[in-house]
């Protein structure tokens, strides 16, 4: 298997969206890119993405040899894959669609090459069924635009081995990207429940009648959402307990989680939950004191919001 420093070339297969954001990633790497796509307007399409994604990266800084001209745009699948280091697929999340396209994109593409799923909801487990050589093909689950957002979260299924899992986690940090190599699947994997616990009760407090749409992004952008870029919730709710920390903050108000306060119901605040969430803290701050953590996000959250204002 090629190690990260030494693929060139990578295939993506599937230009929509996510996948023409994925192309546009990877020419501002410095990669050349061979793209397939059955859609007869595939190509201009794909070519007006990249041209509007062009600007932003510029600003965010280009790679030596970026070039948009390092695309190509193939007739087959085999012509994609030939050649690639790696190689990302953003097809329609339709099951049966992905199944036959992964086995597809298996049999012509070399052994010893990783194939990624983009996957937004189904698990590879699902996906990898009818594939000849099932062992390399992992979800690499990006965030639109795949362009701009860093997060990718990576899992294998039941037959993925797992240097196909390391050796994709690898590239992905090796092409800037931030990295979650999940320890299991799970369904809508992580980020995905997270926004989607949220997205499921503004709905109910809209239909409810209990805020408006606009009070609910209000309360997100003008409240915790200047937070989370800093820190997350998990140590936003940290610096919540003062100085005694996510143990404070729990044994102080883990009574409030069975407040009706969502439509979510709250698990049991056991010792064993309290202390995990304790000291995962503690190990996500790295020695930063409460103190310290206090001024770093303060100073972001200023960033952010003169950044806003400009």
């Amino acid at each position: 298997m090629p190690e990260p420093t030494e693929v060139d070339t990578v295939a993506c297969v599937g230009a929509g969206v996510i996948g023409g954001g994925w192309v546009a990633h990877f020419l501002a790497r410095g990669y050349r890119v061979r793209a397939w796509d059955p859609a007869p307007d595939a190509a201009g399409k794909l070519s007006r993405l990249v041209d509007a994604a062009w600007p932003a990266l510029t600003e965010l800084g280009l790679a030596d040899g970026a070039d948009p001209a390092n695309l190509t745009v193939t007739g087959t699948l085999a012509e994609a894959v030939g050649g690639a280091g790696f190689v990302q697929e953003s097809a329609p999340e339709k099951l049966d669609l992905k199944r036959q396209l992964l086995a597809d994109i298996d049999a012509v593409t070399p052994s010893d090459v990783v194939i990624a799923s983009s996957t937004s909801g189904f698990s590879m487990t699902e996906m990898q069924t009818v594939a000849a050589n099932p062992k390399r093909l992992v979800v690499g689950h990006p965030f639109n635009p795949p362009y701009l957002i860093p997060l990718v979260e990576v899992v294998g299924g039941e037959l993925t081995e797992p240097w196909a899992v390391e050796t994709a986690a690898a590239f992905y940090r090796h092409v800037g990207k931030s990295v979650i190599t999940m320890d299991r699947e799970l369904p809508g994997f992580i980020a995905n429940r997270l926004q989607e616990a949220l997205w499921r009760e503004a709905l109910h407090m809209v239909a409810n009648g209990e805020a408006t749409v606009e009070q609910i992004d209000t309360a997100i952008t003008e409240g915790p959402g200047l937070r989370w870029p800093v820190h997350g919730p998990c140590l936003t709710f940290h610096l919540a307990g003062g100085e005694g920390g996510m143990a404070h903050m729990l044994d102080h108000f883990g009574p409030s989680l069975k407040e009706p306060w969502t439509r979510l119901e709250a698990p049991e605040l056991t010792p064993e939950l309290r202390n995990r969430m304790v000291e995962g803290c503690d190990a996500e701050a790295g020695g930063r004191g409460i103190a310290e953590l206090i001024a770093e996000r303060d100073a972001a959250i200023i960033a952010i919001q003169r950044a806003l204002r400009r």
